[in-house]
């Protein structure tokens, strides 16, 4: 095969893979078996999807996860515990740490003013306004959101 046929063709694996990330983002899952379930090797994985979507599988599955723990804190009644086992995080320290690198505060912070934030604005934009940002972005001192008057 050419070179230009297999960037093709691990193009359309590592779509696959996103796309169950996307799907199963609460269940276990692991480089190991996403690489699997596409036949590619971990390594070749992971080197693959960072080249083609800027941030590694794991990191692309923790976003995901954190993007449902912000809906599932701002409008939900569970806790911070139980939002982080029910998006698939097995550890709360972890689930926390990446929440506030992602969000830039804490999620039982987050949890305390999420509902109030979202009613002080359309839909469209506290979707933009909240989406969590990838790489350790967010800034050091929190991006606070909007208070009601």
């Amino acid at each position: 095969m050419s070179e230009p046929s297999n960037r093709l063709r691990d193009l359309a694996r590592l779509r696959r893979v996103r796309d169950r990330i996307d799907r199963e983002f609460a269940q276990p899952l692991d480089v190991t078996a996403l690489a699997s379930g596409v036949h590619m090797s971990a390594g070749h994985l992971s080197r693959e999807f960072k080249r083609a979507y800027g941030e590694s599988p794991y990191s692309y599955l923790m976003t995901r996860r954190i993007e449902r723990a912000m809906a599932l804190l701002a409008h939900g009644d569970q806790g911070v515990t139980e939002v982080c086992y029910a998006v698939g995080c097995s550890s709360l320290g972890t689930f926390s740490t990446r929440f506030r690198e992602l969000v830039g505060m804490p999620p039982s912070v987050y949890r305390a003013q999420g509902d109030r934030a979202g009613l002080a604005m359309p839909p469209c934009v506290a979707k933009q306004v909240t989406r969590p940002v990838r790489n350790r972005e967010a800034s050091a001192t929190g991006c606070a959101l909007p208070s009601t008057p």
